[in-house]
């Protein structure tokens, strides 16, 4: 097979219209029958598809089939959909409760007999409004889903919402029907309720991508032909431009170093605090930062190809996840709508024929309970049962349990330091049986510290004074051993090796061993040595490590006795790493691995059959 068979085309659609699961996989299907598509996967919450082909599928084909099947194609960003649909909701939830709180206060004192003037009107016209006009957005869904030979909640708020609001209308027209026009408010009230937390919740989401974004550069430094240095904006930067980035800037994009030597910080992606070596051909990630020298470098990846732009990707691909439990409910309510309807049709033609054998029973009954109808007119009295069936049987609560338990979960979590960003992950956590674990800032607390040293108070004391011009976070470790600080002059930073400098007149070298041989006794426990010599001669050292949290080696024990096996996965060097894993009892160890990689073994261990955890902090 050559390449070109082997080669596969990749689109995403955004996909509006969408209301529940069967809708979904509705899209699913119509455009997996597009000639050349071999993969088709639709995310209802996040609202995108997926398609992978063997040809390169004109889009408007690919728009067709999600027309075909009864929805549309957006050009705007998933995201600022999702923000709009938000605020939308929000204005409606406020809304239908400020016209529902009233109707529903003056429907209680009609109950009790305090019969208020012009309640019909009020009803009438307040439950239109709260019905057909907050509710507008679950009306089109509930039209989406019967238009498809399909039912979904909306379906069925809708059904009792407007059922109730029909008695409404014949109690305001002058028919002797009781009205439940104000519960049919209610009803809508609560389904927007419940829509909005759940909206809410994806807003978050979204918040969080853009978050993430947020860490790139806002500008680019453009060199032209003749060497000049031109600023230019991010989105302006294309593939193949020279770019200069100076110390302490982000770099703008994907590349690769032209030339000269640097250190970068590349906790963004790693998760790892200690920077790293680039020399000239090294790979380079925009969103991290440039510590020491000023670089050029080549933009390779800009715009979707970038680093960012497919860790967004990622997220997104994690929050897009059902809740099994939210989908179970979703495949019920398919049979549960017209299953419900049938009944409430049975129940009306039952007692608009059995009503004159029945009454005595009603009457009976009536002298017990007080909420029994008062209505014995047949037609009445079928109309009565017929709505009774639709609005008891409208699971309001159902629509708003997943949200609530949701919001609820992740809330409690959240004062705990437990940030769950994919709510799938409440419901499947009890089945895990793989924890996969990020070192630096989750075993380890994240901040290297200087745990030993042979110098003397006032060697040490040159040293921090030294290191405390510098922005490596190893240095920043050794500036804080020390409070007193003595003039420095001729300081040179020495990338990859150290810091040079002279204090009251003495030249002092803190950096890279030149034997490490003789400090391996601290580099099996994973610490970091730095070398101090005065002059040419090795006046000592210092040992600078990230120590474990307090609850770890506890913490990774918890696992293991509950039959849950734990693998490390980190940036970090692979010496390290063991050092830290034998600490705290782990033995599967992944080291160097960048987040594209723990995804690929997270995938992995799922392929194998366990239900995996991954925890971590910042980028993972």
């Amino acid at each position: 097979m050559n390449d070109k068979e082997q080669q596969q085309f990749k689109t995403s659609l955004v996909v509006t219209g969408m209301t529940c699961a069967t809708c979904s996989r509705m899209v699913e299907r119509s455009l997996g029958k597009v000639e050349g598509v071999v993969f088709a996967a639709v995310n209802l919450a996040t609202e995108t598809a997926f398609v992978v082909s063997d040809r390169e599928i004109p889009k408007e084909e690919l728009v067709q089939a999600v027309e075909k099947a009864g929805y549309s194609v957006s050009e705007e960003r998933a995201e600022d959909l999702e923000k709009n649909r938000y605020l939308r909701i929000k204005k409606n939830l406020a809304l239908s409760w400020l016209v529902t709180a009233p109707l529903m206060t003056l429907m209680v004192f009609h109950m009790v007999g305090q019969h208020v003037p012009l309640y019909y009107p009020l009803e009438f016209f307040g439950g239109a409004l709260a019905i057909f006009w907050a509710g507008r957005d679950s009306i089109k869904g509930a039209w989406i889903a019967l238009s498809h030979f399909h039912a979904n909640m909306d379906v069925l708020v809708v059904s009792g919402s407007v059922a109730a609001w029909a008695t409404a209308a014949f109690a305001f027209a002058g028919f002797p029907v009781v009205s439940f026009g104000a519960v049919g408010a209610m009803i809508m009230a609560l389904h927007i309720t419940g829509r909005y937390i759940e909206s809410r919740l994806r807003d978050k989401a979204s918040k969080e991508i853009r978050a993430l974004l947020s860490i790139q550069a806002r500008e680019a430094r453009v060199l032209d032909g003749e060497g000049k240095e031109i600023m230019i904006p991010i989105e302006a930067v294309k593939e193949g431009m020279t770019l200069l980035v100076k110390p302490g800037e982000r770099l703008p994009s994907d590349g690769e170093l032209l030339d000269g030597t640097t250190s970068v910080d590349e906790s963004m992606i790693t998760g790892e605090s200690l920077p790293v070596v680039k020399n000239a051909g090294d790979g380079v990630t925009g969103g991290s930062l440039n510590l020491t020298g000023a670089v050029r470098i080549r933009a390779t990846r800009i715009g979707e190809d970038s680093f960012l732009a497919q860790m967004v990707s990622l997220i997104q691909e994690a929050q897009g996840a059902k809740v099994p439990i939210q989908a179970f409910a979703d495949r019920v309510t398919n049979y549960f709508v017209p299953g419900v309807a049938t009944l409430a049709i049975i129940s009306g033609v039952f007692w608009y024929f059995q009503a004159g054998r029945l009454a005595p029973f009603l009457d009976g009954a009536a002298r017990f309970l007080p909420w029994v109808t008062s209505l014995r007119d047949p037609l009445s009295l079928s109309i009565f049962a017929f709505i009774t069936a639709i609005v008891s049987a409208c699971p309001c609560a159902l629509g708003l349990a997943t949200p609530m338990a949701l919001i609820t979960g992740t809330g409690a979590a959240s004062k705990k330091g437990l940030i769950i960003r994919n709510a799938e992950a409440i419901q499947t956590a009890r089945d895990v049986t793989v924890a996969v674990l990020d070192k630096t800032g989750t075993i380890t607390e994240g901040k290297p510290t200087v745990v030993e040293t042979d110098l003397s108070p006032e060697a040490l004391a040159a040293v921090a004074s030294l290191e405390a011009f510098s922005n490596h976070p190893l240095a920043k470790a050794i500036a804080a051993a020390s409070d007193e600080r003595l003039p420095v002059t001729d300081l040179e930073e020495i990338t990859g090796e150290g810091v040079r400098g002279k204090v009251a007149g003495t030249t002092w070298f803190v950096g890279r061993p030149g034997d490490a041989s003789k400090y391996d006794a601290h580099l099996a426990l994973g610490q970091t040595v730095v070398e101090v010599r005065r002059g040419d001669a090795v006046t000592g050292f210092v040992a600078v490590e990230d120590p474990l949290r307090e609850d770890a080696i506890e913490g990774i024990r918890r696992l293991s006795e509950m039959g849950i096996s734990c693998v490390m996965a980190t940036g970090d060097n692979e010496k390290t790493a063991r050092a830290v894993a034998a600490r705290v009892g782990i033995t599967e160890v992944r080291a160097g691995v960048r987040p594209d990689g723990k995804l690929d073994l997270v995938r992995n261990l799922q392929a194998k059959g366990g239900k995996v955890l991954m925890t971590g902090d910042g980028m993972n």
